[in-house]
């Protein structure tokens, strides 16, 4: 979005309020790679002993759904009133909702492994710092896995619990051991049984001015993948959220039921 918004000034003739760094080795792979004190889970495949491939041949639905700030607040007082977590951000209870709602949506066994997968912004937690103005992507993808049984049996409260401890795995060496796995490998996280949750919900969309205003609409130009979900929020005041993913047809018809709040 710096980038982009870079690009509108550009577009009304003002200078640049972010001058753009471009040194790319600030994030290359170490030499030699360091990879054997950190957890690297979320490259562990996942065996799919719940045919979710086999559901996914179905003809699939993309859908978005609207998390009005009334929502939002419920979710995390529902996620708080066992007592179990000391706080809870918006992003955890709806992340820790959306992928409860999407494994029971995908029928899955209840000993199936099932991971969410977070994708968090690595700028404030490189060290040093990322440079303002990195335009590129600087992003720790972190995870938790548990059985579907233990996510659906239990209280929102676990969940979310779990989505935590995921973005508390996000530090510096956690996204350089990642940098080094993908340099020896090249391989992507398992996609089985997996969610992605990506936030857009705090980029600055709101402010690309290309000489015609401020949008009215922004988001993906394409479908989520099958995999993952994206939150973007809408209006000027950026209080509600949007969720948006594609299921195959008969679990989207269950989704849609479970996130009638």
């Amino acid at each position: 979005m710096e980038f982009v918004n870079s690009w509108a000034e550009t577009a009304r003739g003002l200078p640049l309020t972010v001058p753009p760094f471009l040194d790319r080795s600030i994030l290359k792979a170490r030499t030699p790679p360091k990879l054997l004190s950190h957890d690297l889970h979320e490259f562990a495949e996942i065996e799919d002993i719940s045919e979710i491939d086999k559901a996914y041949k179905e003809e699939m639905i993309y859908s978005s759904f609207c998390f009005e700030p009334e929502k939002l607040e419920q979710l995390k007082k529902n996620a708080m009133e066992d007592g179990a977590l000391e706080k809870c951000t918006t992003f955890e209870a709806l992340s820790a909702f959306v992928w409860r709602a999407r494994t029971q949506a995908l029928r899955m066994r209840p000993d199936q492994q099932v991971r969410v997968l977070i994708a968090v912004d690595g700028r404030s937690r490189s060290e040093p710092p990322i440079p303002k103005g990195y335009f590129g992507n600087a992003v720790i993808v972190t995870n938790s896995t548990c059985s579907a049984s233990h996510l659906l049996e239990n209280p929102l409260s676990f969940a979310v619990g779990l989505v935590q401890k995921a973005i508390s795995k996000a530090t510096d060496s956690s996204m350089r051991a990642a940098i080094d796995y993908f340099e020896i490998a090249r391989a992507w996280p398992s996609r089985t049984a997996v969610l992605l949750v990506t936030a857009w919900s705090k980029l600055s969309f709101h402010c690309a001015d290309f000489g015609w205003g401020e949008p009215i609409f922004h988001g993906p130009v394409d479908f989520p993948e099958r995999e993952t979900i994206i939150f973007v929020s809408h209006g000027k005041q950026r209080k509600s959220i949007h969720t948006r993913l594609g299921l195959p047809d008969s679990a989207m018809k269950i989704y849609e039921e479970l996130t009638r709040i």
